[in-house]
C-alpha cells in the first residue's frame, strides 16, 4: 500500500497530558509526526490538534478509529487536501549586511506576500504564511543569501465550506442524549 501525508484534526478537551496521550498513540504504533500544532479552539475548554502523517489508507483507518476511542478525544476529522484550507508559517532570519541584499530581500518578500519584521545592520528577518509549497520556494530562495536561524510552525488546517469538526461531535452528543432518554 503507498504512503502519503495525512492530515488528522482532532477536537480534544484543553487539559494537562492530552497532548502527551495522543503522541504517546502515534509512537507506539510506529508513526513519526511529520507536522504538529495545537491551540485552544472557539469553544472554552477544547482544543484542536492538527497533525501530518505518513501512512497508508489502512493505517490511517486505524488511526482514526484508535483516536476516537480516546476519552479525551471529542472528534477526528481526516482532511482531504482538496477539501481543506492548509496553512503554515514560517520565520526566517536571513544574512543581510549590504543595502543592496536588503533591497533584493525587500522585493522577494513583496512576491511571496512575506512580511518583513525585523531588520539590522546584519540581518533580516522575515515571515511568510501559506502551503508547505510556497514556504519551500521562498526559503530555497532565501538559502542563496544565507539563513542564520529558521523555524515553521506546524501544518494548520479546516475543512473547506460549511462543514465544522464540531458537526460530527453534536451529532454524537444528540445520538447519546436520544439513547440516554
Amino acid at each position: 500500500m503507498e504512503t502519503t501525508l495525512r492530515t488528522f484534526s482532532v477536537l480534544v478537551d484543553d487539559e494537562p497530558g492530552v497532548l502527551s496521550q495522543i503522541s504517546r498513540l502515534f509512537s507506539r504504533k510506529g508513526f513519526n509526526i511529520e507536522s504538529l500544532a495545537v491551540g485552544p479552539t472557539e469553544e472554552r475548554g477544547l482544543s484542536r490538534l492538527t497533525l501530518e502523517v505518513l501512512t497508508d489508507d489502512q493505517q490511517t483507518e486505524l488511526l482514526c478509529n484508535q483516536l476516537s476511542k480516546m476519552v479525551p478525544v471529542h472528534s477526528v476529522r481526516l482532511l482531504a487536501e482538496e477539501h481543506s484550507i492548509r496553512r503554515e508559517m514560517v520565520l526566517c532570519k536571513v544574512r543581510a549586511e549590504e543595502r543592496s541584499v536588503r533591497s533584493e530581500l525587500i522585493q522577494l518578500a513583496n512576491v511571496f506576500r512575506a512580511s518583513i519584521l525585523d531588520v539590522s545592520s546584519i540581518s533580516m528577518t522575515l515571515a511568510v504564511i501559506g502551503e508547505e509549497s510556497k514556504n519551500e520556494a521562498l526559503t530555497d530562495l532565501l538559502r542563496e543569501f544565507g539563513i542564520l536561524e529558521m523555524v515553521r510552525t506546524g501544518m494548520v488546517a479546516l475543512e473547506r465550506g460549511r462543514y465544522t469538526i464540531q458537526d460530527e461531535r453534536k451529532e454524537t452528543l444528540e445520538f447519546n442524549l436520544g439513547k440516554m432518554l
